[in-house]
C-alpha cells in the first residue's frame, strides 16, 4: 500500500468543473457569469469557493451550493468542499466573461 497523497484537483480544474453549474433564473453558468470570486484547494483534498449571486436574498442560493459542491466533488482528490456566498464586491454584469456576455445577448438579455 502506498503512502503517497492522491493528486488534488488544481484551481483552475475547479473553476471549469463549476462550468456545469448554472444560476436557475439566468440560463448561463456561474464561471461566465462572473459570480466565482476565489477558489481555494488545500493539499489535503478541501476545495473552498468564496462565491456571489446577482441579488442578495436570490431564492436559488441553496441550489447553486448544492449543485457547485456536486460539481467539485466529482473531481479526484476532493475530500470536501466549501461554498461561501460573499456579497463585497457586489456582482455586476462587468464581471461577466465575453462568452458569459455573448450567451446572454443571445437569450436576449441587453449586456
Amino acid at each position: 500500500m502506498s503512502d503517497a497523497t492522491p493528486a488534488v484537483p488544481t484551481k483552475e480544474q475547479v473553476i471549469e468543473a463549476l462550468k456545469v453549474v448554472k444560476d436557475p433564473e439566468i440560463p448561463v453558468n456561474v464561471v461566465d457569469l462572473g459570480l466565482v470570486y476565489d477558489v481555494e484547494v488545500s493539499p489535503d483534498g478541501v476545495v473552498d469557493i468564496q462565491m456571489t449571486l446577482t441579488a442578495i436574498g436570490c431564492p436559488a442560493q441553496d441550489i447553486v451550493k448544492a449543485d457547485a459542491e456536486l460539481a467539485v466533488m466529482r473531481l479526484e482528490g476532493v475530500r470536501a468542499v466549501n461554498v461561501e456566498f460573499v456579497w463585497n464586491p457586489p456582482w455586476t454584469p462587468e464581471r461577466m466573461t465575453e462568452d458569459g456576455k455573448r450567451q446572454m445577448r443571445m437569450f436576449g438579455f441587453n449586456v
